[in-house]
């Protein structure tokens, strides 16, 4: 029987900081003498899944956090031992690992190349020292040129760095200064995300109580078009809302969460999907090494996921990719919804919205509305 694409994530949640508009599970700081109690625990969560390994092909392998990067590399290198003694990873052909500027060192970054990782995943943000001080970022520009050099005399030639825009007093010039500079590296993969005001964060509460104010609408989407423009002319291909790359850098494991293929997650706050359920790990680290220490399952609940739960996530994610949602994907018993659900948004959403041939997707101007037009399509 042919075996399910999957995909498998890791999260490390130690961060050197605590950045004020995240809302990712991570701690500031991390105890060196835990952290061997950690990694044990996280690899008997791993050997627990042992059993529905044979169901799944994983080629594809994302750790992210947190900052994996401030991690010894022996850690890791342990983790992907377990990893192989209890799945078939004959089939992964991207691992990822999350870094940011000036957090990780050339000799840790060239172990990780020769344990296993090919991609990594940098936490730029933006190039401008003020913008970078705002966000409360742990680096400076010069830190983002040095990681940059030392990941590739390290070997590393698949490059994703993440970008953040529609940032208080942040200018279109600033935001065009930023991609250029990408640019002239000559990344691979560049992910533009809108600066989102998360509760739960020290950016919600100066938002709410006005000591910060938020751009406008306007500005977010001219900065979004600019990246869209300047990108594109640059051999850039967009091929998710937030995503480009060059041609063949796509990232694949993010095409399992838009696909909603089974993803086995680990680690604290970990969510993963497989045989139609979704799980998620306690968001505690302290009650995630007790669970497993005391042979308890670290999963904190779990759901299995309706017709129509599949539908609208179908929905959401499916048309958030360049080539948009095939309907056939669709549960049999929620097409008829479906079908009239598109209906009634390309009389809304016509300008934006494409459906032809049994494939619903967003124009490249529909982009700017991505996350209204899923809303507006779930049944």
């Amino acid at each position: 029987m042919a075996k399910t694409s999957s995909g498998i994530y890791i999260h490390i949640p130690f961060c050197t900081i605590k950045c004020f508009y995240c809302d990712y599970f991570s701690t500031a700081g991390y105890d060196e003498d835990r952290l061997p109690l950690f990694f044990n625990s996280l690899s008997k969560e791993i050997e627990s899944y042992k059993d529905i390994a044979d169901d799944f092909a994983f080629d594809t392998i994302y750790i992210g956090g947190g900052t994996p990067s401030i991690i010894n590399p022996k850690y890791i290198e342990n983790i992907f031992n377990v990893l192989s003694i209890n799945f078939d990873l004959s089939h992964a052909t991207e691992i990822t690992l999350e870094i940011n500027p000036g957090e990780a060192a050339l000799e840790n970054l060239k172990t990780l190349k020769n344990i296993g990782v090919n991609r990594l995943s940098i936490g730029v943000q933006s190039f401008n020292n003020k913008i970078l001080h705002f966000l409360t970022r742990n680096h400076k520009k010069r830190d983002i040129f040095r990681t940059i050099e030392n990941a590739r005399k390290s070997g590393f030639e698949n490059i994703n760095c993440d970008m953040i825009y529609n940032i208080p007093n942040q200018t279109q010039s600033t935001w065009k200064k930023d991609l250029t500079a990408l640019i002239d590296l000559d990344i691979e993969h560049i992910s533009c995300y809108s600066l989102v005001v998360e509760q739960e964060t020290e950016l919600y509460q100066l938002v709410k109580s006005k000591d910060i104010k938020m751009p406008d609408n306007d500005n977010s989407c001219y900065l979004y078009k600019s990246a869209q423009e300047i990108l594109g002319k640059k051999g850039f291909f967009q091929y998710e809302v937030t995503s480009w790359s060059k041609r063949n850098f796509e990232c694949k494991h993010n095409y399992h969460y838009w696909n909603i293929d089974p993803c086995i997650s680990f680690g604290p706050s970990a969510h993963g999907f497989y045989k139609g359920k979704r799980y998620w790990n306690v968001k505690n680290i302290d009650k995630y090494i007790d669970f497993i220490s005391n042979e308890r399952s670290p999963v904190e609940s779990s759901e299995r996921l309706s017709d129509k739960d599949i539908a609208n996530e179908l929905l959401g994610f499916g048309i958030r990719t360049i080539e948009g949602l095939n309907i056939t994907k669709i549960p049999e018993s929620k097409k008829n919804d479906v079908y009239f659900s598109i209906q009634n948004n390309l009389k809304k959403w016509g300008n934006f919205l494409i459906y032809c041939d049994q494939q619903l997707k967003l124009t490249k101007n529909g982009f700017l509305f991505a996350d209204a037009i899923a809303v507006d399509l779930m049944i």
